[in-house]
């Protein structure tokens, strides 16, 4: 209901966002995206906030095209992807940042897909400085609002962490192969057992389409999130990414985002998408594209040494059966890594549908690079 929506935005802009009437609030999200909706329009309106509203790329014309805004607008809340972030950490904090004024901010806040560690704490470190909050908050389209993030002030921090439910909201882990509830410490499917103010309350025109999609899974009453997560011993939550992003190695289920992580989290990458592709005995392996850091050039060896730091990392079942350098990732214009495209090139297919990429050009690129590595 609109009254439901309102409540819960209310709610999550003064207690998730801590929202001061002094505040000049920028979400970067466009303003076509449900985080737009939510917390680039309604979520300041209701609350009555200053914000800034803002239609380009963070790298044109410059790559310190943001921390400019923030310095001329004193903007003090940032609430941003870590796509947008991770492109930031790729340019480097002396060609991103540059001398730009950023005291004006108190709080950053990351939203739209998990971020990783390494990603967290260059966030955490040029742009908070070492003295803004970072709330990592997970939700979707269909909660309209913040289901799970750190209270600035309340909760400790953890890099990669959206830590705990929002007050009022209660969350669980599924575990799809037993079918039963799971106590934490574990991880598993992410469930909402119980309604929030928020909540979708049908599709247009098909509520059975409704019923089947979203509380069909478990029970009629449980809403089947379609995330995976971990939670551990206090109740803190991990967002370890969608379960479609799950791959099957000679029968272990693995995340692709820890594995993204791990090649996230080695010297010389900046950025890394892992997607799975088909193979004749395990099923299917993963396989990296990454990023070079600036000043890291291509070579076999160290594309190997990728590989071996992810079986370090996250056991040798993990290891990528490729490595692949690229230039850039295929992202749409909210940043979001359209993996459908870089399945099709492990694959050696056909690209697909790239219109909704924010550069289409890219993708033939990846593709050249691909072909020329997988030989």
């Amino acid at each position: 209901t609109i009254g439901g929506y309102l409540t819960q935005l209310y709610a999550t802009m003064m207690w998730g966002l801590d929202h001061k009437d002094e505040d000049i609030f920028w979400c970067t999200a466009d303003i076509g995206w449900i985080t737009g909706h939510s917390y680039l329009v309604y979520g300041p309106l209701v609350v009555g906030s200053t914000t800034v509203q803002f239609e380009g790329t963070p790298t044109y014309p410059d790559n310190d095209r943001w921390f400019q805004i923030i310095e001329e607008q004193k903007v003090t809340t940032l609430y941003t992807a870590p796509t947008a972030i991770r492109a930031f950490q790729q340019a480097g904090a002396d060609e991103a940042i540059r001398d730009r004024d950023l005291s004006s901010l108190r709080l950053l806040g990351t939203v739209g897909e998990p971020i990783n560690p390494s990603a967290w704490l260059w966030f955490y470190e040029n742009v908070g400085q070492k003295r803004c909050p970072i709330v990592d908050q997970w939700w979707q389209t269909e909660t309209g609002a913040v289901m799970s993030t750190p209270l600035p002030g309340i909760t400790d921090m953890v890099p990669g962490s959206t830590t705990y439910p929002f007050p009022g909201i209660e969350m669980g882990l599924w575990d799809e192969e037993n079918q039963e509830m799971l106590e934490c410490p574990a991880s598993g499917a992410l469930i909402i057992p119980k309604p929030w103010p928020s909540q979708l309350r049908s599709l247009y025109g098909n509520p059975d389409r409704y019923k089947e999609e979203y509380f069909s899974e478990i029970d009629d009453q449980t809403y089947y999130v379609e995330d995976g997560a971990k939670c551990d011993e206090t109740g803190s939550y991990t967002i370890t990414g969608r379960i479609d992003d799950v791959i099957n190695v000679s029968g272990h289920r693995l995340s692709t985002v820890e594995i993204e992580n791990a090649l996230q989290g080695a010297e010389g990458v900046a950025e890394a998408a892992v997607i799975g592709r088909s193979h004749d005995t395990k099923g299917e392996e993963p396989v990296g594209f990454v990023i070079l850091a600036q000043g890291v050039e291509y070579s076999e060896d160290f594309m190997s040494e990728l590989r071996d730091h992810v079986g370090n990392e996250a056991g040798d079942i993990a290891k990528p059966g490729q490595v692949i350098a690229v230039d850039d990732l295929p992202k749409t214009n909210s940043g979001k890594i359209m993996r459908r495209v870089l399945e099709n090139i492990a694959e050696g297919e056909e690209l697909g549908d790239t219109s909704t990429l924010s550069n289409p050009d890219v993708a033939e690129t990846i593709q050249q690079q691909a072909q020329e590595q997988m030989q």
